[in-house]
Parts: structure tokens; sequence; C-alpha cells
């Protein structure tokens, strides 16, 4: 299949990703960009877990500013290398997540983050709501489950829809960079300072 200089420009410039990648994955979805995406972010998903292990001492803290000085995000993200840290596109990420996380207010980064007995006392919660429901047992451990990962993506920032592209967590915008760089990130710490809220 011979394949336009063009498109593969726009895979390139859309994705970050090399030319031989695009290329291939252009092939294999028969000249579909989107679904050249689509497998762009699975292979790159893959590969980004294999590195999710890796120790992380460089990095950047990231301050952000937002409604005039109405709200206010440092944010600490690291990565492996000193090089990678000094990337523009690196920064911009950080940039991303500080904005993310004045739009969206998390309280933690991830599940595992959040204390124990508040999860027992959101599980409490939705079983009382559940209660008068005479549903099976394992019908409302499904239910409660998915209310449980409603809960995650409300609270933790890994688990938000990502404000840019609402398709994708933001977990897997941070893993389309650590398959781009070939390096593993991680989001440290954050603070949200909000004007006039504790």
């Amino acid at each position: 299949m011979e394949l336009s200089a063009e498109l593969l420009k726009e895979l390139r410039e859309r994705t970050g990703i090399s030319i031989m990648e695009c290329k291939k994955a252009l092939e294999e979805s028969g000249g579909d960009i989107e679904k050249a995406i689509e497998i762009l972010r699975k292979k790159g998903f893959a590969r980004a877990k294999e590195k999710m292990d890796r120790e992380t001492g460089e990095g950047l803290v990231y301050a952000y500013i937002h409604l005039d000085g109405k709200i206010g995000v440092l944010v600490e993200v690291n990565c492996e290398t000193d090089f990678v840290a000094r990337n523009e596109e690196f920064r911009e990420l950080a940039k991303n997540i500080a904005m993310q996380i004045a739009a969206a207010n998390p309280k933690y980064i991830a599940p595992e983050d959040v204390p124990a007995e508040i999860i027992e006392k959101e599980k409490e919660i939705i079983q009382e709501q559940l209660k008068e429901t005479k549903k099976p047992a394992e019908i409302i451990e499904k239910i409660v489950q998915g209310k449980l990962n409603k809960f995650y993506e409300e609270v933790c920032l890994l688990e938000q829809p990502f404000i840019r592209d609402d398709k994708i967590k933001v977990r897997e915008f941070i893993a389309t960079h650590i398959a781009k760089f070939g390096e593993n990130i991680r989001v440290r710490r954050f603070a949200r300072f909000e004007l006039g809220k504790a």
C-alpha cells in the first residue's frame, strides 16, 4: 500500500512518535489515521507499562497560576534523566498536568493513595443506598465496584478524564509520553491553592 507523505506527516505531528512506527501503524490500519492513532496508543501503553517500575530521580517542579491568580498549582513530575527533564515537551506535559489539577481539583494521585478509611466510608454509603433494592449480593458488589471506580475518577488525578481529551484518562496521557521519551514518568506530589479556600 502506498502511503502519502502528508498522511505520514500528520500522524507524526499528532502523536510525536517516530516515522517508522507511524508508517507501520498506517500500514496496519489500511491508511485510516484514527485507527493508526489507536494502534500507536495501544503499543505505546504496552511499552510504557514495561518502564513503569523504573526509578525516577530527575524531573521538575512546575508552577501554574490560573484565573488571574485565583488558583495556583505546584506539581512535581519525575523522569529518569536530566536530558528528558530539560526537554520542552516534558515541560509541556508538566504544564498539562498542572492545568488538570487546577481544573479538576483531585485530592490524590492514584487510587492506592486514598486512605483505607475513606474507601470504607464510601463503600458504606454506596451499600446503604443499595439496601432497599433487593438485588443479589454479587450484583450489589459489582454496582459498589462501579460506583467506587466513579469515585476514583473524581478524586484521583490519574483516573480523571484528561481535560484536553476526555476519551482518555490522565494515566493514559502520561503513558503516551513514557512511550515517546522511552523512560518512566511519575507525578510525585502536588499542591493546589484556591483563593479563600482552606
